[in-house]
């Protein structure tokens, strides 16, 4: 079994006990956050360039990014033409001028048409992908160019890229009075996010004890992109209301995270820890 293959085989199983909250946005009483503890809790982050296999066989230095990025609206295509505009062939190996030569339109559901980053060939990858070796830095040039400029790579990334792996769901819900509300649901995107291909992917992070190596949990890690997704102040009340569930220690802990700190914990030996124990997360 290759190295690829046995981490697939170290992917927990996607159902398991979660824990979830429910809150009121400080800011909006139209607006209800229910979020997944579970996921945010975890120590889930991008192991992009180091112990990340890749969605596509034998093509681990691809990561998530072996296919092109369909834009959620025009907002999205207008921010990605700006942030390519600063992309230079000395920045950007698979340099392309105009918003044209570096998109495409494809379709999400087989009928309805969608334009998306182009790839590099028929199989990919995504365009916008620099081989680790390139002299102006591996990986996203997008993402790399907003760490030269000084900002969060979301400002200069497709929203698709950016919120991976966080899996936002947004819907009015009627109350039985008769009142509307936003409910914003924040959980995790594992295989079944992707559709029915998901579970063909040659390998995926959040179920892989691989990526929960985060020296932190994720609602801190990811801090940026969750107050993208549900404004400051209700990202202060979640971060507020994980902080005290993660002091209780009486969480419905993430089984990928489990299994990571299982296989980090000292073996004991003749009944003994080690004098030294490792350093701990």
């Amino acid at each position: 079994m290759d190295e690829a293959a046995a981490a697939r085989a170290r992917e927990v199983k996607l159902d398991f006990p979660r824990e979830w909250i429910e809150f009121t946005d400080p800011a909006d009483d139209q607006h209800v956050v229910r979020a997944d503890l579970t996921w945010l809790l975890s120590r889930w982050t991008c192991v992009f360039g180091s112990a990340c296999h890749g969605i596509v066989a034998g093509r681990a230095q691809d990561g998530c990014c072996s296919h092109g990025a369909f834009f959620t609206d025009a907002d999205d295509e207008n921010r990605i033409k700006g942030a390519a505009a600063k992309l230079t062939p000395e920045t950007w190996q698979h340099y392309r001028r105009g918003f044209k030569n570096y998109t495409e339109m494809d379709t999400i559901d087989g009928s309805k048409p969608a334009r998306r980053t182009a790839t590099q060939s028929a199989s990919g990858p995504c365009v916008f992908l620099n081989d680790a070796d390139f002299a102006g830095g591996g990986g996203c040039a997008l993402h790399g160019q907003a760490l030269r400029d000084g900002v969060h790579p979301l400002t200069y990334k497709p929203d698709v890229c950016w919120q991976l792996p966080v899996r936002r769901e947004q819907d009015w819900t009627k109350r039985p009075d008769g009142t509307k509300y936003l409910l914003s649901t924040l959980t995790e995107f594992d295989r079944r996010g992707w559709g029915p291909g998901g579970h063909d992917l040659d390998w995926w992070c959040t179920s892989s004890p691989d990526a929960h190596v985060g020296t932190e949990p994720m609602y801190k890690s990811y801090g940026p992109e969750l107050i993208a997704l549900i404004g400051q102040d209700a990202y202060d009340e979640l971060s507020r209301l994980c902080d005290i569930r993660l002091q209780s220690k009486l969480t419905a802990p993430h089984p990928a995270t489990v299994a990571a700190e299982a296989a980090r914990a000292p073996k004991k030996r003749g009944g003994r820890e080690p004098a030294t124990p490792p350093r701990s997360d």
